[in-house]
């Protein structure tokens, strides 16, 4: 210690040499050097002080510290002693308070009594009482019935607990009190059947009287309570009076759920035998009543409840679980096609929307979105496979139907009706996407999914329903060949069914646009595009059939010694085609241009055919001018006929006429050593012509020997002719009257 403090002076010293040497530094501060030391003085002064009063504060402390353990000491040996005191009082008074348990019986006695006491009165006037609450109870003063009622059910209850604690297995006493208090069950069933009866007309009585069903909810909310409390004593003591719990709230709950029920199932006031409507009179009823109990539940009954019953959710509940219920047993019937879309339509879109649900009082209370569907998935579906399979079948009647009634207008003697434009039409395509229309617009209601469905449901029927369409027009010309006098009106009428075909794409295309929203073209169309196709080209076919059937007669006049001598078979040929054309005219395009681009390579085939059927064999030059020169002018007079009856301008349609003139030149050639060479030029023009053409040309011409024809024909073999894919061909189709076998020129 001695060391330390001798380190610590002279640590001090040290620093106090520092400090001098510091204020010292210059000569004038040695003046002020008596400044300096008192200044010093006064600040060790200060600080001794300092340390003095601290050093006292610190013993202060130290001394009260003391004084208060000192206290303590004596107050935990006063303890001591008093604990010592009670223990041996404790131990002196265990004999004592086992002497004291015939005091303890008679005070559970004299509570007995006292409650006994107390019930005195109840107990004498319970027959009176009750006579007074059923009374109460038949005017409907439910509150009050039910005040006498819990006052009888306490003092029953009271004195069966006393009972219970006197002695449990006692059960004749408790059966006593139990008989004796009989009529007061049978009280609380006759005020429970009367609640239950505020509550089933619940919905109409908080419109007329809401104080009835407040005290029904107040009734309800005392025997809760009273519930609550006997299961508390139960679990305390094991006793609870009889008819406890009651659980009237649960009950409650249970007569509101069945009366929602019986509201729903009693809207239904019309049957299938009585009114076809009543289903969609059903739901309608159904919505409106739905509707506005919601509504009074909102706006009125919730003021009936207590907030924590949230009963507007509870009945909203309940109304969306009996709705569901209903409508499974209604999709569980045998409904037919428009029922399942009514039905389907109510589930899918009526339920959730403005209309029901969805309405704007009830927005703001629920959430109609988070509601489970009223159907699940597998009905809907059920359904919709079953409205597929009846629709499919109705629409194959429907459309069966619709062309039978079409076929009839077939036979009638006056033309068909014409279109704004002027063109003939039926009343079949419009009749066909009516119905249509009609559907896809019911479908587009429940499901555009299901929407999709029904149209390509529509067209695959339509593309069965086109085959048979063309069976039946070709049936109708197969008809009118046995008697070409009827119908009247054929010729109209197949122009009509040609028409019908554009109608039926122009029809399908807008259907199409209208109720689908898939962009790519499916099977169907195509399918449809070509039955289409075909029916209108074989009603254009059938058409033209019959013109040259009334040319047949002045054909087989072409080309023959009558014809060279001047016969007028081509203006006749030509008067008849423009006059049937007349009637063409109203023939809707492209079908028109393709009637008279058929027509013009038909006369001219025929033109040819009778050339090549060797019917004539000129004789001598000055008949093959004249014939060569009726061919040209024939020729100019088949292409002003078509140029008039023909919108498209030349063309094949000069190329057909154009190859009677080049014929004609073979036949009008004088030198016979050039033949070759128009040969030539007829086959480098039309190369699809062969061998026996060539030689039936050289046989009307009739100045040609064996050894020219055979020459002509092996020069020309020797110098193959193009063959031009592009063009149409003129000569493939016409065959030539010989045994020998065809074989085109190579």
């Amino acid at each position: 210690i001695c060391k330390h403090a001798t380190e610590t002076d002279k640590e001090v010293v040290a620093m106090a040499v520092q400090r001098v040497a510091s204020m010292l530094q210059r000569p004038d501060q040695l003046d002020k050097v008596e400044q300096y030391r008192r200044r010093e003085a006064r600040k060790k002064a200060s600080v001794e002080a300092r340390l003095k009063a601290a050093i006292q504060s610190q013993l202060d402390g130290v001394r009260t510290g003391l004084c208060q353990l000192h206290s303590a000491l004596g107050d935990v040996k006063a303890i001591q002693g008093s604990l010592a005191d009670v223990s041996k009082d404790w131990r002196q008074s265990i004999n004592t308070i086992t002497n004291l348990k015939d005091v303890k019986d008679v005070v559970v006695q004299h509570s007995q009594l006292a409650s006994a006491v107390e019930n005195l009165k109840n107990i004498f006037s319970v027959p009176e009482i009750v006579q007074e609450t059923r009374e109460l109870i038949e005017h409907a003063e439910l509150l009050q019935a039910h005040r006498k009622l819990m006052d009888l059910e306490c003092s029953r209850d009271d004195l069966m607990y006393e009972q219970y604690r006197l002695d449990s297995r006692n059960a004749h006493d408790m059966n006593l009190i139990r008989n004796y208090f009989d009529d007061v069950q049978g009280l609380s069933d006759e005020l429970a059947k009367q609640l239950w009866m505020v509550l089933q007309r619940a919905i109409v009585t908080v419109r007329r009287d809401p104080t009835m069903l407040v005290s029904v909810v107040r009734i309800i909310e005392r025997e809760e309570k009273i519930d609550r409390r006997m299961l508390d004593r139960k679990r305390q003591t094991g006793f609870i009076p009889p008819g406890r719990p009651k659980a009237w709230k649960k009950h409650m709950f249970q007569v509101l759920e069945g009366t929602v029920s019986t509201r729903i199932e009693g809207s239904q006031a019309e049957t299938r035998e009585s009114d076809k409507m009543w289903l969609v009179k059903l739901l309608e009823i159904t919505r409106k009543n739905v509707l506005d109990d919601l509504i009074v539940v909102k706006n009125l009954m919730v003021q009936c409840f207590p907030p924590h019953y949230n009963i507007f959710h509870i009945m909203f509940d309940f109304y969306h679980r009996s709705l569901s219920a209903r409508l499974k047993e209604l999709a569980a019937e045998d409904l037919e096609a428009n029922e399942i879309v009514s039905l389907l339509t109510w589930v899918l879109n009526t339920y959730k929307s403005v209309e029901m649900m969805g309405h704007p009082e009830l927005l703001a209370e629920c959430d109609v979105n988070l509601l489970e569907p009223l159907l699940p998935q597998k009905v809907v579906s059920s359904l919709l496979s079953k409205y597929l399979q009846t629709f499919k079948s109705n629409i194959t009647g429907w459309l069966r139907k619709a062309l039978d009634t079409d076929k009839k207008d077939w036979q009638k003697e006056t033309e068909p009706e014409a279109d704004q434009d002027g063109y003939y039409q039926t009343t079949l395509p419009a009749i066909v996407f009516q119905m249509f229309e009609q559907n896809l617009q019911v479908a587009a209601q429940i499901d555009e999914n299901f929407k999709e469905e029904v149209l390509s449901l529509c067209l695959k029927q339509m593309n069965s329903f086109l085959r048979r369409y063309r069976e039946e027009a070709a049936a109708y010309r197969e008809e009118h060949l046995k008697d070409r006098q009827l119908p009247q009106c054929y010729v109209q009428y197949m122009i009509a069914i040609v028409n019908n075909c554009q109608t039926f794409k122009e029809s399908v295309s807008s259907l199409k646009k209208k109720y689908s929203k898939m962009v790519e073209p499916v099977q169907s169309d195509a399918a449809i595009e070509t039955t289409l196709n075909e029916v209108a080209k074989e009603g254009c076919q059938f058409l033209l059939d019959e013109v040259f059937l009334d040319l047949e007669q002045h054909l087989s006049e072409l080309l023959t010694k009558k014809w060279l001598m001047g016969s007028n078979a081509v203006d006749t040929i030509c008067v008849t085609v423009e006059d049937y054309f007349n009637d063409f005219a109203k023939i809707k395009k492209p079908y028109s241009e393709e009637m008279t681009t058929e027509a013009h390579r038909r006369v001219v085939m025929e033109y040819i055919k009778a050339i090549m059927q060797k019917r004539i064999s000129f004789r001598s030059a000055e008949e093959r001018k004249e014939g060569a020169d009726r061919m040209i002018k024939e020729a100019e007079q088949f292409r002003f006929l078509f140029k008039k009856l023909s919108s498209v301008r030349g063309g094949d349609s000069d190329r057909m006429c154009s190859a009677i003139v080049a014929i004609a030149e073979v036949f009008k050639l004088t030198d016979p050593s050039l033949l070759y060479l128009e040969v030539s030029t007829l086959v480098s023009k039309y190369p699809d012509i062969r061998e026996e053409h060539i030689m039936a040309l050289l046989a009307v011409r009739g100045d040609a020997g064996r050894d020219m024809r055979t020459m002509i024909i092996e020069t020309l073999n020797q110098n193959k002719p193009s063959s031009a894919a592009d063009t149409q061909p003129v000569f493939r189709d016409i065959t030539v009257p010989s045994m020998t076998v065809p074989k085109l020129l190579k």
